[in-house]
């Protein structure tokens, strides 16, 4: 275990009266899984260029195109948390319903086709349960709001704190001596569970078509519908202290919902005429999320219980996203596909929102640009790659293979900073971030196809590992004792999916 060290940038935040959210939980949204039918998942989801799967609706929308008849399919089946303790409302093992759509083919000439179509998929499972604990050595959560208040980083100590849980703390549980001095509770450990619940589903609507069989184009218009929960006990055990209070537990549950809009276009080219050989380009809109943010917070030492509740709307744009791909066939037998994707999530757009109400109504929002500025020190681009494919040993008999790399979307040196002049830091009601590193997913699959009806299965595991911490840390270079230092603890997400398809052409 590391200790990441932290030199606050203290600043005295400014009145705000609208609200937007904080980077770590922005990026928790703004990111993608990947799902889709059990053809696609288990090839590692590398169609972009070989096209002719419903999935490739929502990463490059000129697949559709080389559907040759109408088709429908259905997919759903469970994901799994290895290694995770049971928590709250958390399970370890949950049933999803993953896609549902259809496509309908129509002939415009003896070469060429127009294609409608729609997709249903959940693009995030939010199912995760976090747990951490270790050690503390004259630090807590408690501790960095004094040091908040020491250093004057609030407007008004009496009135108006940086977020939920200083004013909690200031307001009712930091120890106050006879000298009228403000004191901290030390403490000498700490255990941490989250249970994460909910989706992001998104709803494709589709045209496609090709060109002489050999240039094929795609756009997709998308709704996406966030539904994010999550409930978390950080309990810290305090050293010895005037008023014997032996324990400090922050409970928190918030729920974020809300929908965005995205548009994606594609395209994809055979080159040599002759050759099934193909190069494919989409490019993805930012998602504009309208979202609207609730949480309940409570704090208790075992005697005394104080607690905060607020609800806040925002809007929040995720970055552009770009992609290419390459696609070959060699007969019926084998397809190969091979994916690159970027996006630099350092340019999410946090924003408050202005509600005009000067002659009518104006929904509109600006961006908070201290939380931006925080977000390009935090996040960074991410470079995605898949690769897969599929073996044919008989017409009706298929087999896949798939691999995924993302790179890490968080930087090393990353924090939740605490003490912004920005919105999102008014409305946080906790303090631990982890910094999640590269992602791998291994994917495999088999595939059935007698007449008209299709029935696949795939399976995907998904491993990614992450440094936790409770806090930020405060390091004071003139006076060490004052330090508010917590190690950084290893945490992991591996998971397991099986996923159903069936599908059937008319």
């Amino acid at each position: 275990m590391k200790a990441r060290y932290v030199v606050w940038a203290l600043m005295m935040p400014a009145f705000l009266t609208a609200t937007a959210q904080e980077t770590y939980e922005n990026a928790n949204i703004a990111t993608e899984d990947l799902n889709g039918t059990a053809r696609y998942v288990g090839m590692g989801g590398a169609l972009e260029a070989l096209g002719a799967d419903i999935s490739t609706i929502s990463s490059n929308p000129a697949g559709v195109g080389f559907f040759r008849s109408s088709f429908a399919s259905i997919s759903m089946g469970m994901v799994s948390q290895a290694d995770a303790r049971s928590y709250e409302n958390g399970d370890k093992t949950n049933a999803s319903f993953d896609q549902v759509g259809f496509v309908y083919s129509r002939p415009t000439n003896n070469n060429s086709y127009l294609n409608v179509g729609f997709n249903y998929h959940k693009s995030r499972n939010f199912d995760f349960i976090l747990s951490a604990d270790d050690r503390l050595q004259n630090a807590s959560q408690n501790k960095l709001t004094y040091e908040k208040l020491r250093n004057e980083v609030f407007v008004d100590s009496k009135e108006i704190t940086a977020n939920q849980l200083d004013d909690i703390y200031v307001r009712n549980l930091l120890y106050a001596a006879d000298d009228g001095n403000c004191y901290y509770y030390p403490a000498t450990q700490y255990i941490f569970d989250r249970a994460q619940q909910g989706y992001i589903g998104v709803y494709d609507f589709n045209v496609s078509g090709n060109l002489e069989n050999r240039l094929f184009l795609g756009l997709t218009i998308g709704i996406h519908d966030v539904h994010y929960k999550h409930y978390s006990d950080y309990t810290e055990q305090l050293e010895t202290n005037p008023e014997g209070i032996t324990y400090l537990n922050v409970y928190d549950e918030r729920r974020i919902t809300g929908v965005g809009f995205d548009v994606k276009f594609g395209g994809i080219f055979r080159p040599i005429e002759e050759s099934p050989f193909r190069i494919g380009l989409y490019v993805h809109s930012p998602v504009m999320y309208d979202l609207t943010t609730k949480n309940y917070t409570e704090v208790t030492d075992g005697n005394y219980t104080a607690y905060a509740q607020q609800r806040y709307d925002y809007d929040m744009y995720t970055p552009w996203k770009f992609g290419a791909s390459l696609g070959h066939t060699i007969g019926t037998m084998l397809a190969l596909g091979a994916t690159y994707e970027y996006s630099d999530y350092a340019h999410i757009d946090q924003r408050y929102k202005t509600d005009d109400w000067d002659y009518y109504y104006d929904d509109s929002s600006e961006s908070d640009e201290v939380m931006n500025r925080h977000t390009k020190h935090t996040l960074k681009g991410v470079s995605t790659l898949k690769v897969g494919a599929e073996l044919k040993p008989t017409p009706e008999l298929a087999v896949r293979f798939g691999y995924n790399y993302v790179s890490p979307m968080y930087r090393s040196d990353g924090f939740k900073d605490g003490t912004l002049a920005a919105d999102g830091t008014y409305v946080a009601s906790a303090t631990d971030y982890t910094n999640w590193k590269a992602t791998n997913r291994i994917t495999c699959g088999l595939g059935y196809t007698k007449g008209p009806v299709n029935v696949d299965v795939a399976y995907q595991y998904t491993t990614t590992k992450g440094e936790f911490s409770p806090f930020m840390n405060y390091i004071d270079n003139e006076f060490p004792d004052d330090d508010n230092v917590a190690n950084v603890v290893d945490v992991k997400n591996n998971r397991h999916q099986l996923l159903f398809t069936v599908g059937y052409r008319f």
